[in-house]
């Protein structure tokens, strides 16, 4: 069986080995990310580090070795908490290494001042089982991240890592060891697990950080491949298998389906008047005003240029009619401010109703978007209604008898 020694060198030559190939891909790794995987790199050194001088510190005098070896251990075990909380962007304060100083003065203290091993191993298995447990409720909070096998697998090992040593710390403890007991030394089944545990933290956590960044980009990438770069709404794709799974779930259950197209009025007149930083500012207003009031029974995404869609579900055709004059309102009564001078936005909308006799969402599309027309042929600033079944006429908002929005004059209309 090998001793402990033995299992510290080894345990020393595979966390460096993993610090290294960390650091080589640290460059690879976003921006964001860096600042996490730099302190993560780092507590893996210092974790090799205390091997090392486990392993090869015996020439050393020995409270000279005691205090090299536990400082490298704790202050990696701490890198690896910041670490953690630089993923999750959690503040760091400097008196999060305070512990590990504490460590650091009282290993020295009571290994060369007033030598006591029970003393020593109390602040140890503290401050240790601390950091573990701090590193599992940040990883544990379900507000933080959402939960990934990486992160099960980094938390499990946090807990392992955690017990072992408030158990370690407790049995030592209790069995009384003599103040020249040597835990780096021996075939003791607890030296070694000690080794070895310190083997496969770094090892396996980094293995299980690294899937976590991982994850974190993989997540990213869909999550911009869904979302419109400029509002932060959905885009074209997701609107288009939300849209696909809505009209199937209402065509199978015979539920109510609506869509609305709104169209921000004049649009390139703001572009032409103000620059198109001024136009993307306006399109942000327009989608804002527009998501906050279109209620919890809607989707709304942004399908390029100046237009949104929205999908109302389970509504009856009065209902999704008032959401979409409540969203117009909305829009109108905005306030839209540029250049401390305030700017009339309104939009127009089309809606269509789900027809027993639609094959696809696109009819249903059809439909709104002929709505759309009929609304800016009519005035702009309304909400039309396109034809139902057997209607003959196309049915009107109260918008179609309501005067053309005319803007106050202490407001800048772009015409």
């Amino acid at each position: 069986m090998m001793d402990a020694k033995t299992i510290f060198t080894t345990a020393s030559v595979m966390v460096l080995a993993n610090g290294t190939i960390l650091a080589a891909i640290y460059r690879e790794l976003p921006a964001a990310l860096r600042p996490a995987a730099s302190h993560w790199c780092l507590g893996t050194i210092l974790v090799a580090l205390g091997c090392v001088v486990f392993a090869f510190g015996e020439p050393l005098p020995r409270p000279l070795m005691l205090t090299i070896a536990n400082a490298a251990l704790v202050f990696g075990l701490t890198g690896y908490y910041v670490a953690i909380r630089r993923f999750h962007r959690l503040d760091v304060k400097p008196w999060l290494f305070l512990p590990a100083a504490l460590v650091t003065v009282c290993i020295a203290w009571f290994s060369a001042v007033t030598p006591s091993f029970a003393i020593r191993m109390a602040v140890v298995t503290i401050v240790w089982t601390a950091l573990m447990m701090l590193s599992v409720r940040v990883l544990a909070n379900p507000a933080l991240g959402q939960p990934s096998l990486a992160r099960k697998i980094l938390t499990a090992m946090f807990i392992a890592v955690g017990v072992y040593s408030a158990a370690r710390g407790l049995l030592y403890l209790a069995v009384g060891v003599p103040e020249g007991f040597s835990i780096e030394t021996g075939g003791n089944w607890l030296n070694v697990l000690s080794a070895m545990l310190m083997t496969l933290l770094p090892v396996v956590g980094t293995t299980a950080f690294l899937l976590m960044c991982s994850d974190r980009l993989r997540r990213g990438l869909e999550r911009a491949a869904a979302t419109d770069y400029l509002t932060g709404l959905a885009n074209r794709r997701s609107l288009a298998q939300a849209s696909a799974d809505a009209f199937f779930l209402a065509s199978a259950e015979g539920r109510d389906l609506c869509v609305a197209i709104f169209d921000l009025d004049k649009f390139k007149r703001i572009n032409d008047a103000y620059g198109h930083d001024a136009g993307d500012r306006a399109l942000v207003h327009v989608a804002n005003r527009l998501r906050e009031n279109m209620g919890p029974a809607g989707l709304i995404a942004r399908t390029g240029g100046e237009e949104f869609v929205v999908l109302f579900q389970d509504l009856a055709r009065s209902d999704a009619f008032a959401r979409a004059e409540r969203m117009r309102v909305a829009v109108e009564d905005g306030g839209f401010m540029l250049e401390e001078e305030r700017i009339g936005l309104t939009v127009s909308a089309g809606l269509a109703f789900r027809r027993k006799s639609d094959r696809t969402y696109d009819d249903l599309l059809r439909r709104a978007d002929s709505a759309l027309y009929r609304a800016k042929a009519n005035g702009r600033n309304r909400v039309e209604i396109a034809p139902h079944e057997a209607d003959d006429e196309p049915e009107t908002g109260a918008a179609r008898e309501r005067a053309v929005f005319v803007t106050p004059p202490a407001i800048s209309t772009i015409e």
